[in-house]
């Protein structure tokens, strides 16, 4: 590497000037005040960016040998001039075009930029920082930083001006992308023997003792020690003339390719933000290796922080993986189920071909055995968490919880395994979680079953009807409120010998009658027979079947789920999606001890004509639609019906008083 191959010279056509895009700006200013609390974690961003340069070298090289000849070294070298008060990062990799420079630091992550800027813009402006968005609490919102291709732009937290002088594999021109960081950059010819890409920071009046061999050194250590790329610094020397020497001060061997007792939490921790960009601790991580018929090593991180995509459809996830300790794909989505998203981390294959392909992964044998110990690991580390820190588990499960909970709808024959890691709330406390073993733990002589109850917002589910004759009994209802949560329960047939069971389903087994109970509902069954018969009649086209209920206590009606039906939580999700939907009719249960419910009684035997029987019967059918938060089919008139009971019951309790 020669000082020519670093050093702009005037370029032989005049430069061009591009305007940022107008996200971009807005995006620049946003990193240089508000994403990154600290100044010095340009260096690591940059390293990180000459790192996989020289990974994509190495990669290409596979195909294209002449891109690296035998014994040609790699490297990144850091080089600060405080006469000049410039700070150079240099590296061997790929390079870029002049489109290419135009494009990658031009534009900012295409898609879905400007509203990301608009979004981080609008909490700045409402909170004075950036603690909260898209509605949610979001501890360290730097954890966003990388997902966007903002990286390089933490440069301009200590320079002036940034230089970008580059000459891309397989061209002859090099070229030099220069701006201030403020609305627009300039492109022009420049002279570089090699390939590869310089970096040239003209720091800030105040970011200038960041130019001490002592200061770089210590920051490569504290931030890049892990590169497996030399990082060598250029030392300081005596006097003008004398050649420049260099020292590499990283370690260079991966961590994970280390021995475990030769790497601290705090390397683990900064692989992580490494990998992530994420400016948070993970709540757990779990370095392993695996020798025999394959080998293989790497390291899994469970995050502190959900990203804010993280449901969104489109979002890749996976592990970086590297074949022989070379870079190949940065998020390898077949080592680990789409459920376990969330996890990050590194995969180091002795075993896959170098010239591996997403079609080879999935295809590929040493990749499902790959993919099957990557997820044990994984759940063993959550259980690990759960067991040992149930603080920070809890943590994990406000932020991913719904996430794990695919795994028993994809992979119902997980369902063992992920049964011990989910976590609910409950009637018995609806802000704390409990898992199933407490939960099972704290059933009542008698009880026969767990139940469970889906709807969306807990506020609704404790005050369904379909808990009344559960609470009179002291039985502890889970409380399902996740979109996820209606399919995922159907592969929980059982725990621990108990089955579970729907508190909305037509079945409900309350634990064996006493012979007093079954005589009470013979008489409920005698006395509400004419009534029940009338009401069949009445809404023959909406309910399948009208019975006495035995879970109402002060409801006077409600409808339950026959089997093989669709729970109407259920058909809401599905008809919010736009999927069809099967005609189905569900049982009416009325509660014979309800004064509403005697009174129709009454009235039927003493009035069977009544003009006003059949609208009375409406009515009890629409609360109980309303009660389980189905949409009635005239919400108006009913509406109006009420309004007219209300003012009847106003003036009677007028003209009594």
């Amino acid at each position: 590497m020669t000082e020519e191959a670093q050093t702009p010279t005037e370029p032989a056509t005049p430069a061009t000037t591009h305007a940022f895009e107008a996200e971009v700006e807005a995006v620049l200013r946003l990193v240089v005040h508000s994403l990154y609390s600290h100044p010095e974690v340009f260096l690591r961003e940059l390293i990180s960016n000459a790192s996989d340069a020289l990974d994509k070298r190495r990669f290409r090289a596979i195909s294209e040998p002449d891109l690296l000849p035998e014994g040609t070294t790699l490297s990144i070298r850091i080089e600060p001039d405080e006469k000049e008060a410039t700070l150079t990062i240099t590296d061997d990799g790929v390079g870029m075009t002049k489109d290419e420079l135009t494009k990658n630091l031009g534009t900012i992550a295409k898609s879905g930029t400007r509203e990301l800027a608009d979004k981080l813009k609008a909490a700045q402006e409402a909170k004075g920082d950036l603690s909260t968005l898209n509605g949610q609490a979001s501890p360290g919102t730097p954890a966003m930083i990388g997902q966007f291709g903002v990286g390089f732009y933490s440069a301009f937290l200590v320079a002036d001006r940034v230089d970008v002088i580059s000459r891309a594999a397989g061209e002859r021109d090099a070229w030099m992308w220069s701006s201030d960081g403020q609305s627009a950059f300039t492109i022009a010819k420049a002279s570089r023997v090699e390939m590869g890409t310089s970096v040239v920071l003209h720091l800030k009046a105040d970011q200038r003792p960041m130019l001490t061999t002592w200061r770089l050194e210590e920051l490569v250590h504290k931030y890049s020690d892990y590169v497996h790329f030399p990082i060598e610094l250029r030392q300081a020397h005596e006097k003008d003339g004398t050649p420049p020497s260099y020292k590499t001060v990283n370690q260079g061997a991966p961590l994970w390719q280390r021995p475990a007792s030769e790497v601290s939490e705090e390397q683990w921790q900064e692989l992580y933000r490494h990998l992530s960009h994420d400016h948070e601790k993970p709540l757990a991580y779990d370095p392993f290796k695996v020798e025999g018929t394959q080998e293989f090593r790497g390291v899994l991180y469970v995050p502190r922080v959900a990203p804010f995509d993280l449901f969104h459809p489109e979002k890749k996830s996976g592990l970086r993986l590297y074949v022989k300790h070379v870079f190949v794909l940065e998020e390898a989505e077949e080592l680990l189920p789409r459920w376990l998203r969330f996890v990050r981390g590194v995969v180091d294959s002795e075993d896959l071909p170098l010239n591996v392909s997403r079609e080879l992964l999935q295809d590929s044998r040493i990749t499902k055995t790959i993919k099957k110990h990557v997820q044990k690991r994984a759940l063993d580390m959550l259980g690990k968490l759960a067991t040992e820190k149930p603080e920070d588990y809890v943590l994990f499960w406000r932020s991913f919880g719904s996430v794990l909970k695919e795994g028993l709808h994809f992979e119902p024959e997980t369902a063992a395994k992920l049964g011990k890691l989910l976590r609910f709330e409950t009637t018995n406390d609806a802000t704390a979680l409990s898992s199933l073993d407490e939960v099972r733990s704290r059933m009542k002589e008698g009880q026969s079953a767990i139940y469970y109850l889906t709807g969306e917002s807990k506020k609704s589910l404790l005050g369904s009807p379909h808990l009344e004759a559960l609470q009179k009994r002291g039985y502890e209802v889970l409380l399902l409120t996740d979109p996820v949560d209606p399919f995922a329960i159907e592969a929980l047939r059982e725990w621990e010998g108990k089955k579970i069971v729907n508190a909305a389903g037509a079945d409900l087994d309350l634990g064996a009658a006493s012979e007093e109970e079954k005589a009470s509902q013979k008489d409920a069954d005698d006395r509400t027979k004419n009534l029940r018969d009338r009401i069949r009649i009445r809404l023959q086209q909406h309910v399948k079947e009208v019975r006495a209920s035995t879970r109402l206590v002060g409801s006077a009606a409600c409808l339950v789920v026959p089997e093989g039906e669709l729970p109407a939580h259920v058909r809401r999700l599905l008809s919010r999606a736009q999927q069809p939907l099967p005609e189905d009719k569900r049982i009416l249960e009325i509660n014979p001890e309800h004064p509403a419910v005697r009174a129709l009684a009454a009235l039927l035997d003493e009035k069977p004509i009544h003009p006003e029987l059949e609208r009375f019967i409406d009515d009890l059918y629409t609360q109980a639609q309303i009660a389980e938060g189905t949409a009635v089919d005239d919400p108006g008139a009913f509406a109006r019906r009420f309004t007219d009971l209300l003012a009847a019951s106003v003036e009677a309790a007028r003209t009594s008083s």
